[in-house]
């Protein structure tokens, strides 16, 4: 009996349950939807438009400070230029050979040991190189070194000159120059008084001898002849033969010593 009543009682349960609870049921889960509603679908629209994006500024710029203009670096300071080293002076070597042409007649008849003389030359005298150092037409001063007549008929005289100086251009140069060979020639001094003399001395002694021999006028008259004829062939074997250098006659020098173009006081 008690087991039919629960069992009544259940059934009875759900039934109204069914009928009303249903209902009730429905409710709750109607309500607990809205109460899930999307906040916008409850939420108040605000129709005003949107701000506009305001442009952003570009943060103020710090002004640059310019770094210190540094100068560019100095070079360091150049020692003063030195000029132009000068080229060695142009030179001769020893022993070259110079022609010249004698300014003035030399003769050992009248000129002495001594004397100043001067020669010029004809033509440039040139280094090995082919470089004029001394020009044409420059004055070449000396002395005479040694000068005299032959000592003997057909011999020669002698005749030697030396050159210190040679000037050209304004400006004189020191040189050492001696002849190497002349254009001399040699040249009688003709009948002296003293040849004459000694003509005469031979016809006195000729025509004593001849008288003494002869014993009259004939025979001295051969006598001085034949003395005479003897003095003319003494005179002859021993008058002067003078060595003459003409005036433009060669002179032929080789230098003694190196020379160099520097100038000297004249």
């Amino acid at each position: 009996m008690k087991h039919g009543l629960s069992f009544g009682t259940v059934v009875v349960a759900a039934a109204v349950w069914a009928c009303g609870g249903g209902d009730q049921a429905a409710q709750d889960e109607a309500a607990r939807d809205l109460s899930l509603a999307p906040a916008e679908s409850v939420a108040t629209l605000s129709d005003q438009p949107a701000p506009e994006p305001q442009a952003t500024q570009p943060p103020a710029q710090r002004p640059q400070t310019q770094p210190p203009r540094q100068e560019p670096a100095r070079p360091p300071a150049q020692p003063p230029a030195q000029p132009p080293s000068r080229p060695a002076p142009l030179s001769l070597e020893e022993g070259t050979t110079v022609e010249l042409w004698a300014t003035d007649t030399l003769t050992s008849r009248h000129n002495k040991v001594g004397e100043a003389v001067t020669a010029t030359s004809g033509a440039a005298i040139q280094d090995p190189r082919g470089r004029d150092v001394i020009p044409a037409g420059a004055v070449f001063l000396g002395t005479i070194s040694d000068i005299a007549p032959a000592e003997t008929p057909g011999g020669q005289g002698r005749l030697v000159l030396t050159f210190n100086r040679v000037q050209f251009g304004g400006k004189t140069y020191a040189v050492q120059a001696r002849t190497d060979s002349l254009g001399t020639y040699m040249k009688g001094r003709g009948v002296t008084a003293g040849d004459a003399a000694k003509v005469g001395a031979g016809a006195v002694v000729g025509g004593i001898a001849g008288r003494l021999i002869g014993g009259d006028k004939k025979g001295t008259a051969i006598g001085a002849a034949a003395g005479a004829a003897a003095g003319v062939g003494i005179a002859a074997a021993t008058r002067d033969l003078d060595i003459i250098l003409p005036a433009g006659g060669l002179v032929r020098v080789v230098l003694t010593a190196p020379f160099t173009l520097q100038e000297i006081a004249s």
